[in-house]
């Protein structure tokens, strides 16, 4: 029996999530006229047709690349993708995997239709960004939004006299726009843009969208006039059209790209003023004798946005053990926490060598997370859960096992029926249910987990000696990128604490990979390679405190 999936989707415009099973519902009564077997459905809900980057679609081009279906059914190209590129994309991958692909608006798809069909969803795309741009440019040219909404006002819900929403009107919250006015007031009279989110935090005033302030939401980017500094409209002045959307090709995502200022539309909107053109005038001075220092002007000339910066041993690893905030560099060699340094919103304020925390991170990894009787508690634990799953699964497979007995039993009785001649609308239909059952049973029967690794006994000691090989290739130039990447594997995540005598980090790995770097280096590539496929079926990871008064804990399955 051919076995095929379905694909769905609905963007966010004028449709619900009914169109969904609407288009379900159509698919599988192709696939009944076919006579082919639904296996899996995907679908995703209220996304753009214009990226692949969803759920549903990356699920369904994984499963057509391992064989799961041959045949994949949508309601239309355009369900699948609207880009050129991705539907092409897409038509290659499945030919390759043999997929079919069958749409109930143009049939079974071939390179015509890719390339037909492809330019027309594509020139419909650009044709709607067009007429929405067209609309929310009328819009702005009224005083209204083009979209979004500003600290220190409020969206106007209202409807016109035949119910229809009447978008884009504003009106000033008074309580934020006193906020606004104190951020003004407070960076006048020389308060940085950090010190001020730290005093707003401090007092217990929730910022856009109730987060903590942060500087960069107060300071924002000059070239996009962005930040609470530089909102024109506090001042009754709408701008829009001050940056586009593209699409990157690679990931999918929008990048915002500046437009020249001759292309921003500007409305005056008085209404909407909240700070005083006297008081906008002192900030914008400053703020502009600000990016024209000496300092700022050299670093801007260094584009040092473009320069990819070093990739250290732990970058985007180490956290505030206090907040659970990113640890952020600070100057050259320090870290500090990201809330503590920008919002104040944490206590741990103090920064910490990079080098330090790097250090006892690798000591910790090298001599003391796999002890000896440490090791032997973990391997007696590992293998106590071994043995209990490998009872559970026994059970099932038992139980698998009785009932596709019982299930050959029916399909012989069936069987010999047929053969004596009896013949009986319900006949059919449960000779293919059971026949169904049976395949099913089947392939859950031979879906058996890989063998339990078997450990090696000086597990620690292999351990450590593999780590103390990386640590040395650390200093190499040669061979530095490939230690450091092995060595960023081992490791989850790093919490960072300060304490009264130093620091103290909790190092958090999974130690299926720890024993991995152990066993594979002193085993055949054969061996090996079977070792590591069956050790990733019993994940598991492992959590030990380092730094003053060390004590690791017990190594969790």
């Amino acid at each position: 029996m051919i076995h095929a999936a379905i694909y769905a989707r609905y963007s966010s415009d004028l449709q619900s999530s009914a169109s969904i099973d609407d288009q379900v519902h159509q698919c599988r009564k192709r696939a009944d006229t076919e006579g082919w077997r639904i296996i899996e459905i995907y679908s995703d809900q209220a996304i753009s047709g214009a990226s692949t980057q969803r759920a549903g679609y990356q699920k369904m081009m994984m499963d057509a690349r391992a064989g799961k279906f041959q045949v994949l059914i949508a309601e239309a190209m355009d369900r699948l993708s609207r880009d050129q590129e991705d539907i092409a994309g897409l038509y290659k991958q499945l030919t390759f995997a043999g997929v079919r692909l069958i749409t109930l608006s143009e049939g079974e798809i071939n390179e015509l239709h890719v390339g037909l069909k492809g330019t027309m969803n594509a020139l419909f795309l650009k044709d709607l960004a067009d007429k929405t741009r067209r609309g929310l440019e009328g819009r702005v040219r009224q005083g209204k939004s083009g979209g979004g909404n500003a600290f220190g006002y409020d969206v106007v819900k209202q409807v016109d006299e035949h119910g229809e929403p009447l978008r884009g009107d504003r009106r000033i919250n008074e309580v934020e726009a006193d906020v606004v006015r104190r951020i003004f007031e407070a960076f006048a009279r020389g308060h940085s843009p950090r010190a001020i989110a730290r005093t707003l935090n401090d007092d217990g005033i929730p910022g856009p969208r109730g987060r903590a302030w942060r500087d960069t939401t107060i300071r924002g980017h000059h070239t996009r006039r962005t930040g609470i500094l530089r909102n024109d409209l506090y001042i009754g002045q709408l701008i829009w059209n001050k940056q586009r959307y593209v699409k990157d090709p690679a990931t999918g995502k929008r990048l915002a790209r500046p437009n020249a200022k001759e292309l921003w539309v500007i409305e005056a909107v008085p209404h909407l003023q909240i700070v005083e053109q006297s008081l906008w005038d002192i900030v914008e001075a400053r703020l502009n004798k600000i990016r024209q220092s000496p300092s700022v002007s050299k670093a801007r000339r260094t584009r040092f946005w473009e320069h990819r910066r070093a990739r250290h041993l732990f970058t985007g690893l180490m956290v505030c053990a206090e907040c659970g905030a990113s640890m952020i560099a600070v100057g050259k060699d320090y870290m500090a926490c990201d809330h503590a340094r920008n919002q104040g919103t944490c206590a741990n304020r103090r920064g910490i060598k990079r080098e330090r925390i790097e250090g006892l991170v690798v000591d910790t990894l090298k001599t003391r997370l796999m002890q000896p009787h440490l090791v032997e508690e973990f391997i007696r634990e590992f293998h106590a859960e071994i043995n209990r799953l490998s009872k559970e699964r026994d059970v099932g497979r038992q139980q698998t096992r009785s009932e596709l007995s019982t299930t050959d039993r029916k399909l012989d009785g069936l069987y010999e029926a047929i053969a004596d001649g009896l013949r009986t609308p319900g006949l059919k239909a449960k000779l293919e249910q059971l026949e169904l059952k049976k395949e099913e049973l089947e392939l859950k029967f031979s879906s058996a987990p890989p063998p339990a690794p078997i450990l090696h006994p000086n597990l620690a000691e292999l351990y450590r000696r593999k780590i103390e090989n990386l640590h040395a290739s650390l200093d190499k130039p040669e061979s530095r990128t490939e230690a450091a990447e092995i060595l960023r594997g081992l490791v989850k995540s790093i919490q960072v604490r300060n304490i009264d005598d130093g620091i103290e980090i909790e190092l958090v790995g999974e130690i299926t990979n720890m024993i991995e770097t152990a066993q594979t280096a002193n085993l055949k590539e054969k061996a090996a390679s079977e070792e590591a496929a069956s050790l990733k079926y019993y994940r598991s990871s492992v959590k030990v405190v380092a730094g003053v008064g060390f004590e690791p804990t017990t190594f969790r399955l």
